[in-house]
């Protein structure tokens, strides 16, 4: 590596010229130009000192080689504690403040980088403001008036139809949304001084610089050494004859309506679809599911089917092989035609996936590569076809859930700053809530056999979980995946009321390398929805109904 001194530099756009310069000198692969510190750090392979001064001097400027090199980003060595102050003298551009942008940020900052953060809409993503956040309080919501409606113990504790107000819980729903974001967003951005955000759409410029259309009017040029996109996702359309003429619903506009719909017709088989459906139908609409194939089709199929019967048993009409070919709007009413006939609704809700927010950006700009689907490519290192610039979260082919993208954009800022950090999703847990809840983590059987994985799977019902037996509510069951031989664990599927908080047990499992035998053995409280894993795993050796309670 050669570093060189660099005089006459007066911002970060002279940084970002100096640069692209650098990166034209033949043999060098990477080149950082930090303007506060005067210094230019460049890599390569047979690297001319002479020539990367010429280059630098055609543009105006002074250079020599530093006598003693400063060690950069790139020369920390992993895990050293010089990497804790790796980033200084960076300065990151941050697209988006969603979880990948916002862990990325604060990432940053810690390791010694500048941070200019810019974003067009509310601060926070999608997250906390019309995904997780606020469709979970709806979700608890209809849950709590289901159980007021009635439940397994009816019997000896009354029942009552609950009246519902929705704008007093649409209300409450939004104080919360706004706590939340000013706490764990807002509120933490205008406490770092390291972090200057920016209210606008953010766009390509060249390589290293960004022009920034500012909501209050007017442009400004950010000039970066790196550059973080994380720019999320938003509701796919389908190309449907009449959709887009129409009034219908995305997931955001269904979580903010002030009325509960008399008769709501949802599209879409997977997760956003199922758990507004089952919401709003236990809020007091009567729902009707068009799954194009079956409910989580991608899933082992016995997800839905156990999904299916318990939204059948709550009165959801789940049509499964349906698809609107066509929706029309009159008179304040949907009708959609399908192959089942014809459906009526007052409100149609469409979720069938996200599509990646990478338009408007000028990528092509900047040379980076998206995919056909219009997601960022990336490494392992979440770093895109750009050296210099990294992508994380919805906007990239990784999975969509906002853990997934904080642990991306916090790893691509070590990267950034000089690490070398990776993000491990072979025991990724997945929950989705509906009631029963489902989660995942690991391979299914198919997953398995297509990497040619000889597998042994066991499933227990919930009637054989005591907990569940005392609850007086045994749908679903749980699933161990096993490789054959080894008799490692390396996937688990949960239909059950608490699946989510089951789930993360098998994961640690899974990390683990445990096999069914090493969880058999395991000590789980008794009276627990987890001691299910204990007593799938126990059923590859033994008839549980032969047990007694706590068998060991």
């Amino acid at each position: 590596m050669i570093s060189l001194n660099v005089e006459g530099m007066t911002c970060d756009a002279c940084a970002s010229h100096v640069g692209d310069a650098l990166h034209k000198v033949p043999g060098v692969e990477r080149a950082d130009v930090a303007y506060p510190a005067g210094r230019a750090s460049v890599s390569g392979k047979a690297l001319d000192a002479q020539a990367l001064i010429a280059a630098i001097s055609a543009l105006g400027y002074r250079a020599k080689e530093a006598t003693q090199p400063t060690p950069t980003d790139t020369d920390l060595p992993t895990g050293s504690a010089n990497t804790r102050r790796g980033g200084a003298g960076l300065h990151i551009a941050v697209i988006g403040s969603g979880g990948a942008a916002m862990a990325a940020a604060l990432k940053a900052t810690e390791l010694g980088a500048r941070v200019t953060l810019i974003e067009h809409g509310a601060i926070g993503g999608t997250c906390v403001n019309i995904g997780c956040v606020p469709s979970k309080i709806l979700i608890r919501a209809g849950h709590v008036a289901h159980l007021r409606r009635g439940g397994p113990f009816d019997g000896g504790i009354s029942a009552s139809a609950p009246v519902i107000d929705r704008q007093a819980l649409l209300a409450q729903q939004q104080a919360r949304v706004n706590e939340l974001r000013q706490a764990k967003y807002e509120g933490i951005l205008d406490g770092n001084p390291a972090i200057t955000v920016l209210r606008g759409a953010a766009r390509f410029k060249d390589r290293h610089t960004l022009i920034v259309n500012l909501n209050e009017g007017g442009e400004r040029t950010v000039a970066f050494n790196r550059c973080l996109i994380a720019t999320g996702a938003s509701p796919a359309v389908p190309p449907i004859p009449g959709l887009r003429e129409s009034p219908y619903w995305t997931s955001t506009e269904a979580l903010v309506s002030e009325t509960i719909p008399s008769r709501l017709a949802v599209i879409g088989s997977s997760v956003v679809a199922l758990e507004l459906a089952q919401a709003f139908a236990r809020l007091g609409s009567q729902v009707t599911i068009l799954a194009r194939n079956t409910l989580f089709f991608r899933e082992d199929p016995a997800i839905g089917e156990a999904i299916t019967r318990a939204f059948r048993a709550e009165g959801i009409e789940v049509l499964e092989h349906a698809q609107a070919t066509r929706v029309a709007y009159a008179g304040d009413e949907f009708v959609l035609t399908t192959g089942h006939g014809e459906v009526r609704a007052d409100k149609l809700l469409v979720a069938t996936g996200r599509a990646h927010n990478t338009r408007g950006l000028a990528l092509d700009v900047a040379g980076v590569k998206v995919n056909a689907q219009g997601a960022i490519v990336i490494d392992q290192a979440m770093r895109s076809s750009q050296s210099h610039s990294y992508a994380a979260g919805d906007c990239t082919d990784q999975p969509q859930f906002v853990y997934v993208a904080a642990a991306a954009g916090t790893r691509a800022a070590i990267n950034m700053t000089g690490g070398n950090a990776t993000l491990d999703l072979s025991a990724m847990p997945a929950v989705v809530f509906t009631d029963p809840q489902v989660a995942t983590v690991g391979l299914t059987e198919a997953q398995a056999h297509a990497q040619n994985i000889e597998t042994d799977s066991r499933t227990l019902l919930l009637d054989n979980v005591p907990r569940a037996l005392v609850n007086f509510e045994t749908r679903g069951f749980i699933k161990l995946v096993a490789e054959v031989g080894s008799g490692r664990l390396i996937g688990v599927q949960a239909v059950a009321p608490e699946a989510g908080e089951i789930i993360q047990t098998a994961a640690i499992a899974i990390r683990a390398r445990m096999t069914v035998q090493d969880l058999a053995d395991q000590l789980f409280p008794y009276l627990t929805m987890v001691e299910g894993l204990k007593l799938c795993a126990q059923t590859f050796f033994k008839d549980v109904k032969q047990l007694s309670c706590c068998a060991g």
